[in-house]
């Protein structure tokens, strides 16, 4: 195992205003990028740049500008493949706290704009982000309605979201034909869709309760529509999904979760969580398959539910790796033998108390917690980062078999609870 020396330095790079968006065509006509070279030379060489740098440039001169505010510089980037992997996190509901883009090569923030908000909704939790192309998606979740009665009782959401980097702006989608948070959630390969499964209504406010649903839906990202597919088994709540890869199609896992509940001399409730998964076949695009069950992935003893779910796609001709962090160990999901083998361990545990937050990014694990101002050795921090701390990040590479670490200050003002936070990786 290899530890590179942890940095801690960061960086703000700003929004590109939608006002400043125009077409290749006026730049071509009327500016110069680059003194000397044809202007599609300098927009391909624009467009190698590290997408968290464009903030900066674009104070150079009228010409950057325009182009890194533009749709052709995703285009450019896009057709080229030269994308940076960023991650974006959610510390809490989006309508009321920005969410930010975070650049781990640059160690570079961006905040996004707050999602619309609805003045009688309010506490979004449990809800699933999601990354496809330029557009980034906020599906469902849990919340409370000022207009509900109890008011404390919270309720499912259908609402779907999306955020478009061509306008630097959120958009209202259709929303979901049944009300879900806490559902598993997967975008379709090379199809422009994007399939939900199962979820419920309960809210982080609430360690139990809720309700549980089985119902599966496909979403066409250009016609804008929800389609009903065969729905789950049986009711699953707080489920992880993925694709696989095989000739003849996709299928679409459905893993862990949790459905019926009992509860403890009648009165506390208990969740019964599910050791196995279910699979459905995709033959084509425009329909789903039939579900089938995989049986239990673990032994009885061995542990009471799945832990925190990530995917490495195309990691083996095709077939994606699946990874588990259970405490501080790292598993890996072996589909032949239907069974988690250790992989690895996390080489520093920063507190006890500390939940961790894992995502895949660039093809690595990253697991993610919060490192308060009194564990670090650099004692002058500013008020807000004795009160917010430091990300400390712990990524490892499936690959090398290696460890790196890495130590940014959070953007945030107020101190993020990974146990409740959201977070999805995109490419720009």
């Amino acid at each position: 195992m290899t530890q590179s020396p942890s940095s801690s330095s960061s960086s703000t790079f700003s929004s590109p205003p939608p006002s400043l968006s125009s077409s290749p065509s006026l730049i071509e006509e009327t500016l110069t990028l680059i003194p000397g070279l044809p202007n599609d030379v300098g927009a391909l060489i624009l467009s190698f740049i590290a997408y968290s740098h464009y903030g900066r440039l674009k104070s150079i001169c009228r010409s950057w500008r325009l182009f890194l505010s533009s749709r052709a510089l995703i285009s450019l980037r896009h057709t080229h493949r030269n994308l940076s992997h960023l991650l974006c996190i959610f510390p809490q509901d989006p309508s009321v706290s920005s969410p930010y883009l975070f650049d781990p090569q640059n160690l570079a923030w961006c905040p996004l704009p707050p999602m619309p908000c609805n003045p009688n909704l309010y506490g979004l939790c449990n809800f699933t982000s999601i990354a496809v192309g330029p557009y980034l998606y906020v599906l469902g979740g849990s919340l409370f309605d000022a207009r509900s009665f109890p008011l404390d009782r919270p309720s499912p959401s259908s609402a779907a979201f999306r955020f478009d980097f061509y306008t630097w702006s959120w958009d209202r989608l259709a929303p979901m034909l049944s009300p879900r948070g806490s559902f598993a959630c997967a975008a379709v390969p090379n199809s422009g869709q994007i399939i939900v499964a199962g979820g419920g209504s309960r809210h982080t406010l609430f360690a139990a309760a809720g309700s549980r649903i089985s119902s599966v839906e496909r979403y066409d990202i250009e016609r804008d529509e929800w389609v009903s597919l065969d729905g789950l088994p049986s009711f699953r709540a707080g489920c992880v999904g993925f694709f696989v890869k095989d000739r003849e199609g996709s299928e679409f896992w459905v893993m862990g979760g949790y459905g019926e509940s009992r509860t403890i001399s009648g009165v506390f409730p208990v969740d019964e969580y599910y050791r196995d998964a279910v699979v459905m076949g995709l033959k084509n695009e425009n329909g789903g398959g039939k579900w089938r069950e995989v049986g239990d992935m673990w032994g009885t003893g061995e542990r009471t539910r799945l832990g925190k779910i990530v995917v490495v796609e195309d990691e083996d001709h095709g077939r994606p790796g699946v990874y588990m962090l259970d405490g501080t160990d790292i598993l890996r999901y072996d589909m032949a033998s239907n069974r988690w083998w250790e992989e690895s361990r996390v080489p520093k545990e920063v507190g006890r108390s500390s939940p961790f937050s894992f995502v895949v990014l660039d093809g690595e694990l990253h697991v993610i917690t919060l490192k308060k101002a009194g564990e670090s050795p650099d004692c002058r921090r500013s008020r807000q980062h004795k009160k917010t701390g430091r990300l400390y990040i712990q990524i490892y590479n499936p690959t090398r078999k290696t460890w790196r670490t890495l130590i940014t200050k959070s953007p945030f003002s107020i101190a993020l609870d990974f146990s409740t936070v959201v977070m999805c990786n995109i490419r720009l």
